[in-house]
């Protein structure tokens, strides 16, 4: 019996950034299927009690970027902590990924969503941009102006609808968030924990 862990994410998060490439190489190894499912964080903050950045408290804003650069740090990650194009809404990158995943599958929407994470975090682009967007699906070898026509049809937006419906009923609030085999996993710094519960449930086949 197949193992699987749903991906909730938010195309315009730090932690989706510094976690994504380690989780998709945690779950290969052990064989885990990923269910990818870029949500609409808006919605799942204002569900859930969530604050945008910019109206948390200026003690919370302080102490995010300590933890930003900390994490960089320690991963050995490049980031920038406060890139040009940030805040930004993470919609039509997210939209782009659904309609990558109909169109090609999950193993390419993956990619798209590092190379997304990247261009905010490492290259300080516009992932709000169509033209970026396209550009970013064309390095990966697709068709991104066939793509990005795709992200603004209804049955991608139904998607997306659907993945924010599915993080709501699982309580997700924050991003990345992982649901495997009935328990949650919030944040790039619960991989440990996630590993664990794949090494184990890998055992049991």
């Amino acid at each position: 019996m197949s193992l699987t862990c749903e991906y909730f994410l938010a195309t315009q998060s730090p932690y989706v950034y510094m976690g994504h490439a380690r989780f998709v190489e945690l779950a290969r190894r052990y064989g885990v299927q990923i269910q990818l499912k870029p949500m609409d964080l808006g919605r799942v903050f204002s569900g859930s009690g969530g604050l945008p950045l910019a109206k948390r408290a200026p003690q919370r804003q302080a102490y995010r970027l300590v933890e930003l650069a900390r994490w960089s740090k320690y991963l050995g990650l490049p980031l920038n902590l406060e890139p040009k194009f940030f805040p930004v809404s993470g919609d039509p990158a997210a939209k782009l990924v659904i309609a990558t995943q109909l169109a090609h599958g999950t193993d390419k929407a993956l990619e798209l969503v590092g190379a997304v994470s990247n261009a905010l975090w490492v290259e300080e682009r516009n992932i709000a941009d169509d033209a970026t967007l396209q550009a970013l699906a064309d390095s990966l070898s697709l068709d991104g102006k066939s793509l990005l026509a795709a992200s603004h049809g209804a049955s991608v937006q139904a998607a997306y609808d659907a993945n924010t419906d599915d993080a709501a009923a699982a309580g997700v609030y924050g991003a990345p968030w992982f649901v495997f085999e009935g328990q949650p996993y919030w944040g790039q710094d619960r991989l440990d924990f996630l590993e664990r519960a794949f090494a184990e449930a890998s055992a049991k086949r």
